[in-house]
């Protein structure tokens, strides 16, 4: 939620994993002036509560949390991400309801607006390019690999921007499914995309590997790294793999 406050133009007081946030969701900025409130698993419960919040907003996933939180304000938690159903809708619903709890719905709608006009003029700039399925992946180690499906919000923005998903099979509950780098053999006419970070390892072990080299998308010069982008982040995410997939296929056409 802390990237939709942001673009929301209204940053909260207090958020955790701020480094984190700086390294892997990079944008909106994070201005001055928000206090951290250390990691998502030990918060600094002092710290919220000398920010004196009037909202709290959390992630399903901090529900063990959910109890101390409402001791210091009202606590909204609006899941985006649930098994077997595309995220951006859900994405433009916390968008809207989050700025209709601040008093900004108009802020919230401009947000939508922009994001949905955004990911149609990027559809539109790639209309000409070849339409290859793509795998959306991130690295676990050198032999491993997490493949998003169409319950990701990397899938779901794929789908809208005209690209069919070449992982077909289930996904576990994080939208991702745990496989070995073999499985991006399985569509060998398929575009490989790496959304980073790419953990060090991997990073040196990969141009060395003999099975990645091997992989039909790889030897073909079909295989791409994106720099990183939260695979579980809202509209502001979901624009920022639109954009650093469309450069990296203007960037491969044109190497």
């Amino acid at each position: 939620m802390l990237e939709t406050l942001l673009a929301l133009g209204h940053p909260p007081v207090a958020a955790a994993e701020l480094e984190l946030y700086a390294r892997i969701v990079v944008e909106p900025p994070i201005p001055a002036g928000v206090a951290d409130l250390g990691l998502r698993g030990s918060l600094n419960f002092e710290q919220l509560l000398l920010s004196r919040p009037d909202l709290i907003l959390s992630s399903p996933f901090a529900k063990w949390a959910r109890p101390q939180l409402e001791r210091i304000a009202p606590v909204l938690s609006l899941p985006i991400y649930v098994p077997g159903e595309p995220p951006y809708g859900k994405a433009e619903a916390a968008t809207r309801e989050v700025a209709a709890r601040l008093g900004i719905a108009g802020a919230g709608e401009r947000v939508v607006a922009d994001a949905a006009a955004e990911i149609d003029r990027i559809r539109a700039a790639l209309a000409g390019r070849e339409r290859r399925p793509v795998f959306i992946v991130n690295v676990g180690d050198p032999r491993h690999v997490r493949s998003f499906g169409e319950d990701s919000m990397f899938g779901n923005v794929l789908s809208r921007l005209g690209f069919d998903n070449a992982w077909r099979r289930p996904t576990s509950y994080r939208a991702t499914a745990p496989v070995g780098l073999e499985a991006l053999a399985e569509v060998p006419e398929a575009r490989i995309v790496v959304v980073g970070p790419v953990p060090p390892d991997a990073r040196r072990v990969l141009p060395q590997s003999a099975l990645w080299k091997a992989l039909p998308a790889v030897a073909g010069g079909r295989a791409t790294f994106l720099p990183p982008v939260d695979a579980f982040g809202a509209l502001p995410a979901a624009l920022r793999f639109a954009r650093l997939f469309a450069a990296s296929l203007e960037a491969s056409s044109n190497g």
